[in-house]
């Protein structure tokens, strides 16, 4: 079983980046040292005092930390993870717009006043939730031991116990509408016919090459073979462009051991045995006998 060291190192970089930033933002309230207002989003302090990293913020704060806090917090490293090994593996950059759409999607229906939280991280989560129902509708889930849940209706049951308990459901709600409408761009409507317009940007594949974690296929940006080490072990020596009198006369030797072997293998008789190979690779002519 892996230790506690070795599990954080291997959580995918998207949802362990995610994950950490939840559990710093909460441990510093709880500390005194962060006042909720300074990250809770208010359009009224981005427009008028242009405080704009609230739209950023504020997803990142699941609540004080209880029960409802550590079970978002276990969702993130369950079954955020598991999308980012799965559906989206070696596929960083489309992950992370995945974020990036559902803050986006959030943002915009919270201009609506009854639509509006000053914290949407728990509908973030959910979206997760709603994205992982879809993309593995079949996985079955052990509920506390009582019954088994088909992972399609993962979120409603998360909606029954958070009614059950008294939470609000709007947070709920939100996520799910953004999930759907995420996976219903990606997935559902090119499968229906319909043209897949809804690509991961370039900007996004640029930040994810310039953090220089995680992978990403078919990307025309190259990673940033510095981000993520504040030294890479290389070393070059002055004038290391230059090849040294000594590497020059190594080459030409290897050059010309390489050429009067070649002229040997010619004029060997076992090259010219007649059982017709024609070289003495792997290839061989039709009709040898």
């Amino acid at each position: 079983m892996a230790t506690p060291q070795q599990y954080y190192r291997d959580l995918p970089p998207v949802s362990k980046t995610y994950g950490v930033i939840c559990l710093m933002t909460t441990g510093a309230y709880h500390l005194g040292l962060l006042h909720i207002r300074t990250i809770a989003l208010v359009y009224e302090d981005v427009l008028k005092r242009f405080q704009v990293w609230k739209l950023i913020t504020n997803f990142f704060f699941l609540g004080p930390f209880s029960l409802t806090f550590a079970f978002r917090l276990l969702l993130i490293a369950r079954h955020g993870v598991q999308l980012e090994r799965g559906p989206f593996d070696k596929r960083t950059a489309d992950y992370l717009w995945m974020y990036f759409f559902g803050a986006i999607s959030l943002l915009v229906m919270s201009i609506i006043p009854v639509l509006w939280s000053p914290f949407m991280g728990a509908s973030m989560v959910f979206m997760l939730v709603y994205v992982w129902s879809r993309e593995f509708p079949n996985a079955r889930i052990n509920v506390h031991g009582l019954f088994e849940l088909k992972g399609f209706y993962l979120p409603w049951y998360m909606l029954a116990v958070d009614l059950v308990l008294g939470n609000p459901l709007k947070p709920d709600l939100l996520g799910m509408a953004t999930g759907h409408l995420y996976y219903f761009l990606t997935v559902l409507y090119p499968l229906a016919g319909g043209k897949y317009i809804f690509k991961t940007p370039l900007w996004v594949h640029k930040l994810v090459a310039f953090w220089g974690e995680g992978f990403q296929l078919n990307t025309l940006v190259q990673r940033n073979s510095d981000a993520g080490s504040s030294f890479q072990g290389r070393s070059y020596r002055l004038g290391g462009s230059r090849t040294s009198d000594s590497s020059r006369a190594q080459a030409s030797g290897d050059v010309q051991a390489r050429a009067s072997a070649a002229a040997q293998a010619r004029t060997s008789p076992q090259a010219n045995r007649a059982d017709g190979v024609a070289s003495r690779g792997r290839s061989h002519r039709l009709g040898s006998r």
